[in-house]
């Protein structure tokens, strides 16, 4: 069991069963209060609601008292115009309430998924790559649905029926305190039923949910592992398991209904019989001359009505409670501190990611210094990095080499300072990194991943988000030092009119806007890296990280990649982790590192001499083995 910060909740993470002071509201005073009117509006146009059907009943008790039992129709047209006027009155209060919770709806949930996404960004990288894609997207989108939508619509029913059975009740034994107990003393038995069979629900719509997200598991599994199922040849494997989930599902769902079907009844029946008992003891007094028809058929409308009303608020309750969950899920995540901390001070010179102070950035020249560098994760307390020291100056291209785990993307993830070493120091150009921004260093870094990411949208688009203020003429400059200059002349050639054939620079142009699809789904894997180089140049970055961009692609775009980099590296501080050795034989330095150290260094020549370690890699991977 986990403790938070908080002596009145608790939390067992097994059944996410949490208790909040409050339901927890507390927490979301932040995002309501900027909102109050709207929710202040809410909730008295729906408590009027609940007092308004309170009173249509005495309408009909006059109605029934002064025209049916008198047989007259005196006054009925001054009383057919208050009731219209009534009923107006009703409609567009009801229309108020109804616009005020859909606008409640909209604003609370629009604030929590910015507050979330926008704390998101300030995370380290550690956050993500502890945290599943599917869990922070159920933080983010999800929990803040529901809890807006409890906040909104289920809190205004809940105030309704709590206003309507209340009010039912104070009338009721207004009008006649007798006849009232014969309704009174069924209330707490319906609230008993309606709160076991709700927890009997609430248990069920919990498995109902979790095997429907197996359910959703399960197809995009058998989606984007549609290849590996058939080369597998597993198509009857995964079509019996999700046969299994299914059935599981429906087996949920069927219980859910049978006692969801007993409890309508239940609540029906008692409606039924509350009318039942006023019928009888009304009658009683009726004849004794103790009640009049109109006040019974009021009895009678409240009797029928109070029970439904009581089922919903119990239902509403229960929302409440489980909405706790999500509140706890939602604080948890918006509470989460980033590993990589910037000081006030240097936030307060720097600017942070959404408030950049660049008027006192100072350049960045490319020295770097790891000094007795020592590090772990935090899930583990061995040693990737042990006492690692390497000095690299400005314009060195450094090659790193070694094993699965050695500590290679470790080094560099460092140096970018997506995690922060446990002991030791990091020096930008003689000055520890942690004296200066994060973002002032990432601005100055041009990273290049093994696996590419494009956005969705356009070339143009994707090329923008490494530099907002480049011309279509920079971009063009830095796709062709990518050697990416094929790309858009393919595209190009597709989309322009063969009678009207664009001349070489208006066909790069309207290749520009060319789609690159869903995460860059439209290209080859190795036209994703060209362009992603490209927009790393663009960036005009003093270091380049390189981390295996060429393990994925074919011999062709190695070697355009390759030409690319022996361009963009010129003059500039260069970190490449590669397994295909081939590709870093022209660095000034290599690292072959094993174990978090050092065990080799020097350039391609001197190591081959040596016949040691990165000898028996290179050799081994060139005799036809994989590393």
């Amino acid at each position: 069991m986990n403790q938070n910060n908080s002596a009145s909740s608790q939390k067992k993470t097994g059944s996410e069963t949490v208790h909040l002071p409050f339901f927890g509201l507390p927490r979301l005073a932040v995002y309501i209060r900027p909102h109050r009117r709207i929710f202040v509006s809410m909730i008295l146009t729906n408590m009027a609601v609940g007092l308004f059907d309170i009173f249509l009943p005495l309408f009909q008790s006059y109605a029934i008292n002064h025209f049916v039992a008198e047989k007259s129709t005196d006054g009925i047209g001054r009383f057919a115009g208050l009731y219209l006027a009534f009923l107006l009155v009703q409609v567009i209060v009801n229309t108020i309430s109804a616009y005020r919770c859909g606008q409640m709806e909209m604003v609370l949930g629009r604030d929590m998924k910015k507050a979330s996404f926008d704390h998101l960004q300030t995370l380290s990288l550690s956050y993500f790559s502890e945290n599943s894609v599917g869990y922070i997207h159920a933080r983010v989108i999800s929990d803040t649905d529901r809890i807006a939508a409890v906040m909104s619509w289920y809190l205004s029913d809940g105030l309704w029926n709590l206003c309507f059975v209340t009010g039912a009740v104070v009338m009721m034994v207004i009008l006649n305190p007798r006849l009232s107990l014969t309704v009174i003393f069924l209330l707490p038995v319906i609230i008993a039923a309606s709160a076991f069979f709700q927890k009997k629900l609430v248990r069920l719509n919990r498995l109902i949910r979790d095997a429907n997200s197996r359910i959703s598991a399960a197809y995009n599994e058998s989606i984007t592992g549609a290849l590996t199922i058939k080369t597998l040849v597993i198509e009857d494997r995964m079509q019996k398991e999700f046969s299994s989930v299914s059935r599981e599902m429906r087996q949920y769902s069927v219980r859910a209904g049978r006692v969801k079907a007993l409890f309508v009844n239940l609540i029906s029946f008692s409606g039924w019989l509350a009318l039942a008992l006023v019928l009888m003891q009304g009658g009683v007094l009726s004849r004794q001359g103790l009640i009049t028809l109109g006040t019974l058929s009021v009895f009678m409308t409240y009797a029928l009505k109070m029970m439904d009303p009581i089922e919903r608020l119990v239902e509403v309750l229960s929302s409440m409670i489980q909405m706790q969950v999500n509140i706890e899920r939602f604080t948890r995540l918006c509470s989460t501190q980033p590993r990589v901390l910037d000081r006030p001070d240097v936030l307060e010179k720097y600017g942070d990611s959404f408030h950049p102070k660049k008027e006192n950035w100072e350049p960045l020249y490319g020295d770097i210094e790891f000094r007795d560098v020592s590090f772990h994760y935090d899930d583990s307390d061995e040693l990737v990095l042990s006492h690692f020291s390497l000095k690299v100056p400005q314009g060195t291209a450094v090659a790193i080499v070694g094993e699965t785990g050695a500590g290679k993307s470790t080094l560099v993830n460092l140096l970018c300072r997506f995690y922060e070493p446990t002991e030791g120091q990091i020096l930008v150009d003689g000055i520890d990194e942690r004296e200066r921004s994060q973002l002032w260093l990432h601005s100055k870094i041009g990273y290049v991943l093994q696996t590419p990411h494009l956005f969705s949208g356009s070339i143009r688009e994707n090329m923008l988000y490494g530099c907002e203020t480049a011309s279509d003429d920079d971009i063009l400059d830095a796709i062709h030092a990518a050697g990416a200059d094929g790309i858009l002349e393919r595209i190009g050639a597709q989309n322009q009119n063969l009678k009207d054939p664009l001349g070489r620079r208006s066909l790069l142009l309207s290749a520009l806007d060319g789609q690159v699809g869903e995460g860059g789904d439209r290209l080859s894997t190795g036209e994703k890296q060209l362009l992603s180089i490209a927009r790393a140049i663009l960036v005009r970055p003093r270091i380049f990280v390189l981390d295996e961009a060429t393990s994925s692609v074919d011999t062709e775009t190695e070697k355009l990649i390759q030409k690319a980099i022996s361009h963009i590296m010129k003059g500039k501080t260069s970190f490449l982790i590669a397994h295909r050795l081939s590709t870093i034989r022209e660095a000034d330095l290599i690292l072959a590192v094993q174990d978090g150290r050092i065990i080799e260094q020097g350039s391609h020549s001197e190591l081959m001499k040596k016949k040691g370690y990165y000898y028996r890699l290179y050799t081994r991977q060139f005799s036809g083995n994989t590393l």
